[in-house]
Order: structure tokens, then sequence, then C-alpha cells
């Protein structure tokens, strides 16, 4: 059989998304600062965009102060001034002298500059605070040079993340003296600093503090693990000492810093800004959209006139600005449909945990995206899109929306608890056991079998994890 080309038609239907759907739905998923940004990019890249400010008079005549105003000034008589330049009484000599200086010179041009009040200074940071103390520590010019290689490979922390072979190497000095180097560094301030591992901070800070050949200096240097573990039984006997001794010097070393460069971070907090706002009022709960910073948009005006105009532009500026003013048309659009589907998703959220806004987390009923899509009549994935990134503002506090969903666990009289409800009852149980003899996981579950919670052992050890609760042998305290 021979191999022909040939030509058939096929008709079938698929589904294409338009870059204006996409869009659409890109906006849904961002955050309101990445919103911000994005307006922001559109703004500068479309000239029909632009935003929208105070409301002028429909007449287009001036404001009606300014109206007011001008039909004062009719009755004023005119002033006038009149200035003798001959006035020989002037001392020009004294003028200059006074006037005529370097900054008296430059240009004026009625801007205000701020005070020296307003001015702030930069905080120091963990390497520019460790430099200044090398730079009067006295050493020589080879040594800075190492401390300088030493301070800027120094982790967040304020840990050596490289060895002082590495550094010799790269330096072309002896290991010695880079070893004598790190030693001063490590007398800097914050104590603790330059450390190669948690034990070497450990012990530097406690030689700082006078306890070298202490107590606490043995359990560092020779019961790392074990103290970490808290196996204060085991470290008793390896020191021949008793429990009580190996239990005040621990406590002691608690109050040691683990991460002595943190105190210089220059990481400012960024704080969350809520996008919904629901405040009760009344019996009833509003919801509020936050849309503070956000610009309002509108078609320029300037650009549309020139679309009504007729012959005064040629066809391709016509053709550039009418496709501009789609897109500019669509965004607006889209910005309005996702506020308008943020609301919607938050009206069905509170419809569904009302109880957890009136009582708290312990409240907290299971809730899946099926159930707010089948009750707003939307699809799965356009509410997963609308909760991502999102956070609301509620009596209870500041939650992420996808904190609303849950998972449904088995509860008292057959009724289903949410996973957050079972967290926090986990919390509370740890929280108010005995600090001598803590709850194991297996017995946290046996607690929340006997209010008819049905969680195995291992559901409860990853809720803890999750919420970073230590294990039983590490929450213990003896004394």
């Amino acid at each position: 059989m021979a191999l022909q080309l040939k030509q058939s038609l096929n008709l079938s239907q698929q589904l294409i998304m338009t870059p204006q759907l996409q869009q659409a739905i890109k906006l849904l998923q961002l955050s309101r600062l990445e919103l911000l940004e994005t307006i922001t990019q559109e703004m500068e890249e479309n000239p029909m965009l632009e935003e929208q400010v105070l409301e002028e008079p429909e007449d287009g005549g001036p404001p009606e102060e300014d109206a007011a105003a001008e039909d004062g000034a009719e009755d004023l008589p005119e002033v006038t001034v009149q200035e003798d330049v001959r006035n020989d009484d002037v001392d020009w000599e004294a003028y200059l002298g006074e006037y005529n200086t370097g900054w008296a010179e430059t240009p004026y041009d009625g801007r205000e500059f701020p005070s020296f009040e307003n001015f702030t200074s930069k905080k120091p940071n963990l390497t520019s605070h460790l430099t200044w103390q090398l730079h009067i520590s006295g050493l020589g010019q080879e040594e800075q040079t190492i401390g300088e290689y030493i301070i800027g490979n120094l982790s967040p922390d304020g840990y050596l993340k490289i060895s002082v072979e590495e550094i010799a190497e790269a330096s072309g000095r002896s290991p010695e003296v880079v070893e004598a180097v790190l030693e001063t560094i490590q007398t800097f301030d914050p104590v603790g600093v330059a450390a190669r591992d948690l034990q070497e901070c450990l012990l530097i800070q406690v030689r700082f503090h006078g306890l070298g050949g202490s107590l606490a200096e043995s359990i560092i240097r020779n019961f790392m693990g074990k103290l970490e573990n808290r196996n204060f039984d085991q470290i008793a006997r390896g020191l021949g000492v008793s429990v009580e001794e190996v239990a005040a010097a621990v406590s002691m070393i608690t109050d040691l810093d683990p991460q002595p460069g943190r105190l210089f971070s220059d990481e400012e907090t960024i704080y969350i800004s809520p996008d919904i706002y629901v405040i009760m009022v009344g019996d009833d709960y509003e919801i509020l959209l936050n849309e503070d910073g956000l610009p309002k948009l509108r078609i320029n005006s300037l650009y549309r006139d020139v679309l009504m105009s007729k012959g005064a532009y040629a066809d391709s500026t016509k053709e550039y600005i009418q496709e501009k003013l789609k897109s500019a048309a669509w965004l607006i659009k889209s910005i309005h449909q996702r506020q308008r589907t943020i609301y919607r998703v938050t009206q069905s959220i509170i419809r569904f945990q009302r109880e957890f806004l009136e009582k708290g987390i312990a409240y907290l009923k299971p809730l899946v995206l099926r159930d707010v899509a089948e009750d707003i009549q939307m699809h799965e994935s356009t509410i997963s899109r609308v909760t991502t990134n999102k956070y609301v503002h509620t009596p209870q506090g500041v939650f992420e929306l996808k904190y609303f969903f849950n998972s449904a666990i088995s509860g008292p009289g057959g009724e289903s608890v949410a996973s957050e409800s079972v967290k926090q009852r986990i919390r509370d149980i740890i929280k108010g056991e005995e600090k001598k003899h803590p709850y194991s996981d297996q017995e946290v579950a046996r607690i929340l079998k006997s209010e008819n919670i049905d969680v195995a052992r291992r559901t409860v050890a990853k809720y803890r994890e999750t919420m970073g609760i230590l294990p039983s042998r590490q929450r213990r305290r003896l004394y």
C-alpha cells in the first residue's frame, strides 16, 4: 500500500483561554501587594490607564471657593507697589559680605526639605559591628585582613561557616595565624560570635561569664548530646554529681544565647495587611474589603477623545489606542470581578464558620473547597485561587483564608471535628501537663479518645511537630 498525502476537514471543540481570561485568573491568586505592583506596572505600560482623583465640577468651571474668590476680587481696588531703585541708603559692601556666599548662589526651587529631626540613623548589622571592633582591636594590617575575611564568612546567626584551613588557603597565611585572629574575634561583642558550632558558642559564653572549669562547662564539653535530650540522670552518673546539681547547671546553660548574631539582624519585620475585615455590627457580621493604597483606575479622557475625533489622527494611531483601550477596560473589569469574588467567598466562609467567629478555634467546623464552591456556584479551582495569600481580620484574630478549610475527624456524638480544633485541644492538653511527667503522644491520643475524638498516635505526633512542640522527653522538667 503506497503512502499518500491527503487533506481533510475535521470539526472539533476546544477550550482555549484567551490572554484576557488568563490575566483575570492571574489577578485572582495575587496577594494585595502583588496586585498593587501589577497595577503600577500596567499604568506605566498602558497610557489609557490613569488613577482616579477627586472629581471636578461637571461644568468644567473653577471650584466654588476659587469662583467666590474671583467674584470678590472684582470689588477690590488694584494695589500697585512702586520700587525706588535709586535709594542710596543701602550699604552694598555689607550686603555683599553677608550674602555673597557659596550656598547663597545655589538657586532655591521652592521645595521644603525635611528637618534634621526627621532623619534616622541606620541600624548597624553584624558585619559592620564586628568590623568596627576589628579596626580598634590593635591588630596589624595582616591580621585585620584575615579578620575581615572571617567576618565576611559569618552567617546571620554569627557562626563561622568555613574551616580555618580554607581561610588560610584563601588568605595565603598559616592556619596558626588564622586561629589566633579567630580567637580574638571570638572575644568581640556579641559574646559567642564566630563560633564554628553550637558547642563552641556556648563554651565561649560560659568562659566569658567566668565559669571556666565549672560543672556547666563540663556538661557542654562532654555531654552535649545528652543535654539536648535532657538525660540528666546519665549526665549525673557520668560526672559523679547529683541530679539537682546537673539541673542547676542546665538552668544556667539555658540562659545562654545559641544565636548571638540575631540581635544585629538587619531584616525588617513585615506585618500582614489583611485583605478583608470582618466586623460585627449588631447581631450580624459586615465584610469590608481593604482597598487602602490601591489606585482607582479609569480610562484617560484625552485618548478617549482621540477615538471620537474623525480624520484628525492616522488609522494606525487609532488602532493602537483602540487596542490599549480594550486592555485597560479588561483590567479594570478583572479587578472589580476579583473584589466581588473575594467578597462572595468570604461571605460564604462566614456562613459556615459563624460559631468560630463567636466562640473561638475550638468551634471551627470541617470545611472543604467543594462546600464553598457549591454554595456560591463557582469552580473549586476558583475558590483555591481566591483563598491563596489572602488574609482576613476577624474578631478572633488575623487568619489566612486557607485556615478555615480543614479535614474532618470523627468527634463526640458522631459529629465531625475540624483538624485545627484538634490541634488546639492537643496544645491545651500539653500546656496543662505536669512538667516532671509530660504526656507522651500515646497518652495524648488516649485523652482525646476519652473525649470521643478518635485520633491515632501518629496523627498526634504529626500535629505536634507541625505546631513546633517538642517530644515528651525534651519537655520534661525535673526541677
